[in-house]
């Protein structure tokens, strides 16, 4: 039931008010003067106030401004009756009456069905009113709580990354030297890397790219990283890339794993010989340079046409094998290395990288954190689309 509030110093008008009001199913409340209508809109809070313009001490005038300026009664709708503005001349009394915040005017003498269909339009004002600030309350409620669950799905992309970075491997200091670099993008991603020594011998090295973004692809990464590290792949010779990257591809179909497929490359480099065997699948070329810090660098692409991983069951996979220079470098990276928006919209690519990488080996210079701030400043965007990692590999 709708309250209402009649102010009225006029007991007559009060009495007729309210007992028509009544008749119309509406819980009516008067006051006698202007603060006690205030006081008893501030007890009640009703839907809507009628209120006459010409009383004593108190005008309805100021009433309305004093209803209005409560930030819990300006919604309520407010109908001045009053003798003024309504003849000619007099506008600018009814002028005065909507600045003060008046919604609606009333002429005396009151015409009744005049002053109900004036209430019942205020009514339906005054609801759809609160309607709305429900729905806007509903919302402002809603956005909060998506904002608490956008906070706490960022927290736990974030940890889920820190453990990714967990596990990746310790440089390797020795005969052979390692430096790695892995900048998440801003959504969880699927790259993971290792090196690690077989044997005395025999060093492995790899890095891996799962498809997606996400926690299913940081998954799945993780779920490879572990297998690989833990050689349980069964009946497999680690130290022969193709066979494991054809283990990797039967243990891990995408119709058995989301749908996602991964690229990788992976190789054994034997320390005696000086011989690197290696297979790839479907992964950007490794790059192998001979005679850094000379003008006569040599830049081999070590690359091969294999399908990735969880593409086709039983696909064959190639090795190939390099003779190993002295003071060799190994490069390991995955594409968000180079496939970067630069401002004019253009990708940078993978031979601006290969250069990038050659001049700083010539100037002796190639600190993977001067390659990642140059790379940066090639980025358009604050954060990068795609996981970098970049391994790499010396060979004293």
């Amino acid at each position: 039931m709708f309250k209402i509030l009649v102010i009225d110093d006029d007991p007559i008008v009060r009495a007729i008010l309210k007992r028509t009001l009544e008749k119309q199913g509406y819980e009516t409340t008067i006051a006698s003067d202007g603060e006690e209508g205030i006081t008893q809109a501030q007890m009640l809070r009703p839907a809507l106030i009628i209120c006459d313009w010409m009383m004593s001490q108190l005008d309805g005038l100021e009433v309305c401004r004093r209803i209005k300026a409560d930030p819990e009664l300006a919604t309520t709708f407010f109908i001045l009756l009053t003798a003024k503005g309504a003849a000619p001349g007099e506008e600018e009394d009814r002028v005065r009456g909507l600045d003060a915040g008046a919604d609606e005017f009333v002429s005396k003498p009151i015409e009744m069905n005049e002053l109900k269909a004036r209430v019942r339009a205020g009514l339906r004002l005054h609801q759809l009113n609160q309607d709305l600030q429900n729905k806007k309350q509903a919302l402002e409620t809603l956005n909060q709580d998506l904002q608490t669950q956008k906070q706490i799905l960022e927290t736990e992309l974030a940890e889920a990354a820190d453990y990714v970075r967990s596990l990746l491997p310790s440089p390797l200091v020795g005969a052979v030297t390692t430096e790695d670099l892995f900048i998440p993008s801003a959504q969880l991603g699927g790259d993971c890397f290792d090196h690690y020594w077989i044997d005395d011998e025999r060093l492995a090295i790899y890095l891996l790219d799962v498809s997606g973004h996400g926690v299913g692809s940081a998954l799945l990464s993780v779920s490879v990283l572990n297998v690989l590290r833990s050689q349980s792949l069964p009946n497999t010779n680690f130290c022969q890339p193709s066979e494991v990257l054809k283990a990797l591809n039967n243990a891990f179909q995408m119709r058995k794993h989301g749908d996602k497929y991964f690229t990788i490359w992976y190789g054994v480099y034997h320390r005696l010989k000086r011989q690197l065997i290696y297979a790839n699948a479907g992964h950007p070329p490794a790059l192998l340079l001979s005679n850094p810090s000379t003008t006569n660098i040599q830049v081999k692409q070590l690359t091969s046409l294999d399908l990735p991983i969880g593409f086709l069951p039983d696909v064959q996979f190639d090795d190939a094998v390099f003779e190993v220079e002295e003071n060799s470098t190994l490069y390991i990276f995955s594409d968000g290395a180079y496939e970067i928006n630069q401002p004019d919209g253009k990708i940078w690519g993978i031979n601006a990288f290969t250069d990038l990488l050659t001049k700083c080996s010539q100037e002796n210079a190639c600190n993977l954190n001067q390659v990642l701030a140059s790379i940066l400043t090639l980025n358009s965007q604050d954060n990068l689309e795609d996981d970098l990692s970049l391994v790499r590999v010396n060979f004293g």
